[in-house]
């Protein structure tokens, strides 16, 4: 009989009587010994000073003797378990094969259960061992670590300094005894709780305190060496960009399927457009591209409608975008998950509240609105930090009211894709809606001669396509739908489930839903095709024609001009290959938006003026002796100033000018020599945040500047005010470019 206790003298008894609580008191014993070192050393390591961090440790405590004291108890602990564990074992052996004998036959079926269980018992007794001896290693290196800091007079040094220049040290502190635990990222990078620890990570990983003076900073100050600069070659073979794309989803497949199609058509531009830069060096950019709306996390909406005639516009988009930067011969990486995003930005283990583990190893990010986000929400402070080198895919544009969250939500702009705060050109459009954003676009396919004479040949002169897929889009058309139907076929594309919306005349033959091919078609056969404002601002007539849909007779009248006149088909040369090509690779070459200059401030003179009044007083020129604007782009020479009319927003005035708004000269003419030289009469000047200025207030003749640069807009009117606006002109068929942007 082994004595123990009473309690443990029942156990015993049990044991004899069946082998399961015998498991369980095994397993008791386990973790009673894991739960009595955990809190024995609890004990140990929980003492602190007054507003000390409860989860602060003290290493003067932990290396102490009453430490090893609980050291030594738990290894006589584990000594005598074992022996009772096997002790407790022989009897369980020796009490079956007595029970065997007595009833004639022998349990051989028990005796290999008794002994996987004893194995079991060793192991769990070798685990609580290993725990022991790694705990005294640790308390071995903290109180090596703690005798180091001690004899170099530092144990004072631990503490908020008081440094104006960072000025939210001591509140992060606070914030980060409190809350480092709130996500595992802060132990990844090294916090443990203790005050060092904070400022260590707070000074080295985060930018919110000093260094600390007896940190080693060779290690914290040593930039990587950025790699050398390699020159980008055109490419003309696709098939590796193919392998990128990766495969699994239907909308991959699409945009595979496309840049394959085009693949002779980028090969042509690349050569031409490599003839006409001549011999201009281009560094190569290591690109990442995220499609965030392909990745599980957003939905993927789009892939399982692929091939039903869904939404095409932003695949054949991606596809370009995708096609373009590799034919410019810049490295890329295509992402459509969150997992390969977090592996190729470098994002710690966590919840996304610190910085990356890495300097971002890409010059460029293009993404959409989803990945926008997922970034935002995993790279911690390093996405404010680099959000610079970001550009969104934005199809409809965002103008800079939307843009900036505290004026959005102070005059009803808030959106649920506006307020980023990001520069406006950084926002990427399918059409040139607004000149604030940049223009990305797409490809149209361009068609051989004969390809060409085939479509003019198989036009039907009677048949116009009116594009609207939703239902609503047609509510209130009916009197000029009625008027195009005495003369022309209409056809739609509207999808509906069953019955037919009351919405769309029952004249109108809809086709429903079409897959990109059978749409294409459609449109090669069609007279008359959906207005839209890009074709009506840079196209014209006789391929466009703008009339008031209202005024029937001016409709009618359209109507019949347009069937008696016989045009060959047109694409634009910004929908090329080439024009893609040209446009791109003038924003990657010249579009920086970490290193640009910031606008002077309001009001402030420069030494010489750099505008002079054009001859017939109508406008401001920059003047020819005038320095350049280091880093301007486009080149600030290009620059013509307007006052527009009472309620004519930039973008219209510019216009009737025959030129192009351009936001990024905006800041030249916010002063009040801008005004003085287009002999405005200000009595005062005030500066404020509105996305209409600068501008001359009626009545009242007074003068406003802008008070914050990211509210510069070309968008925007008002009969209040006549906008200061800054006009450039631009290459014929390249409305993104001026004449010397490229």
């Amino acid at each position: 009989m082994i004595t123990v206790n009473p309690d443990g003298k029942i156990m015993v008894r049990r044991c004899l009587v069946t082998l399961r609580p015998f498991r369980l008191f095994v397993l008791g014993i386990g973790l009673f010994s894991l739960c009595f070192l955990m809190t024995s050393l609890g004990g140990q390591l929980s003492a602190r000073r007054p507003g000390d961090s409860p989860f602060t440790i003290r290493t003067e405590v932990m290396g102490g003797p009453e430490s090893r004291g609980v050291l030594r108890k738990m290894s006589d602990l584990l000594e005598l378990m074992a022996k009772r564990m096997d002790t407790l074992a022989r009897l369980e052996n020796s009490s079956e094969l007595h029970r065997a004998a007595s009833n004639g036959h022998f349990a051989v079926d028990r005796s290999p259960a008794g002994a996987g269980l004893m194995e079991r018992i060793q192991a769990i007794a070798q685990n609580v061992s290993d725990i022991a001896v790694k705990v005294d290693q640790i308390l071995r290196h903290s109180l090596l670590l703690h005798s180091k800091a001690v004899s170099e007079g530092r144990r004072d040094q631990c503490e908020a300094p008081s440094d104006p220049k960072f000025p939210d040290c001591s509140g992060k502190v606070e914030w980060m005894r409190a809350r480092w635990t709130s996500d595992p990222c802060y132990a990844f990078f090294g916090v443990d709780g203790t005050e060092c620890s904070f400022l260590i990570y707070l000074s080295e990983v985060e930018w919110f305190c000093p260094p600390l003076p007896w940190r080693n900073q060779t290690a914290t100050q040593r930039a990587p060496k950025p790699l050398p600069k390699v020159q980008a070659v055109f490419r003309s073979n696709l098939s590796h960009l193919l392998e990128l794309m990766g495969s699994g989803k239907e909308s991959l497949i699409f945009m595979k399927k496309r840049t394959k199609r085009l693949t002779a058509q980028w090969a042509l531009a690349a050569q031409r457009l490599a003839q006409k830069l001549g011999g201009v060096r281009r560094d190569q950019k290591q690109i990442l591209v995220h499609i965030g709306f392909l990745t599980e996390e957003s939905g993927d909406v789009f892939s399982p409608r692929v091939l039903k005639g869904g939404p095409l516009g932003e695949m054949v988009q991606w596809a370009d975008i995708l096609a373009a930067l590799y034919v410019l011969g810049h490295g890329l990486r295509i992402t459509v998950s969150l997992k390969e995003l977090q592996s190729n930005l470098g994002v710690p283990p966590g919840r996304g509240s610190c910085p990356l583990t890495v300097p971002l190893p890409f010059d460029l990010v293009y993404t959409d609105y989803h990945g926008l986000q997922q970034m935002k929400q995993h790279m911690g402070l390093s996405f404010k930090k680099y959000r610079c080198r970001i550009r969104v895919i934005d199809t409809f544009g965002t103008e800079p009211a939307y843009n900036h969250e505290e004026y959005a939500t102070l005059h009803g702009y808030r959106t649920n894709w506006g307020y980023w705060n990001l520069n406006p050109k950084q926002f990427m459009t399918m059409f040139p809606h607004t000149p604030d954003n940049s223009f990305m676009g797409f490809v149209s396919e361009e068609l051989n001669e004969t390809e060409k004479q085939l479509i003019k040949g198989g036009k039907a002169s009677n048949m116009a396509v009116v594009y609207g897929k939703e239902a609503s889009i047609w509510k209130g058309k009916e009197k000029f739908l009625s008027i195009l139907n005495k003369y022309m076929e209409i056809h739609g594309t509207v999808y509906y489930e069953s019955q037919r919306p009351p919405e769309v005349p029952a004249f109108v033959k809809n086709h429903g839903l079409l897959p990109q091919p059978e749409f294409q078609q459609l449109l090669r056969k069609a007279k008359v095709f959906s207005q839209h404002p890009y074709a009506e601002n840079f196209i014209g007539k006789p391929h466009v024609w703008t009339v008031d849909y209202n005024n029937s007779e001016e409709f009618e009248a359209a109507i019949k001009a347009i069937m008696r006149t016989q045009v060959d088909p047109y694409l634009p040369y910004e929908y090329t290959c080439e024009g893609m090509l040209e446009r791109i690779h003038a924003y990657i070459q010249h579009q920086d938006f970490c290193t640009a200059p910031g606008p002077a401030p309001p009001g402030a003179r420069a030494p010489q003026s750099p505008f002079i009044l054009a001859p017939n007083a109508t406008h401001l020129e920059w003047a020819r002796n005038a320095s350049l604007a280091a880093g301007a782009w486009p080149p600030a020479h290009s620059l013509r100033a307007w006052l527009a009319a009472a309620g004519r927003a930039c973008t219209d005035a510019c216009l009737d000018h025959g030129l192009i708004c351009e936001p990024s000269f905006f800041p030249f003419l916010n002063s009040q020599d801008a005004f003085r030289k287009l002999q405005v009469p200000c009595d005062s000047t005030e500066s404020g945040m509105n996305h209409l200025y600068p501008a001359f207030g009626q009545p009242g003749q007074e003068c406003f500047l802008q008070k914050e640069p990211l509210l510069f807009s070309c968008a925007g009117s008002s009969t209040k005010y006549r906008r200061l606006c800054p006009c450039r002109d631009f290459r014929k068929g390249q409305v993104a470019l001026c004449r010397a942007c490229l």
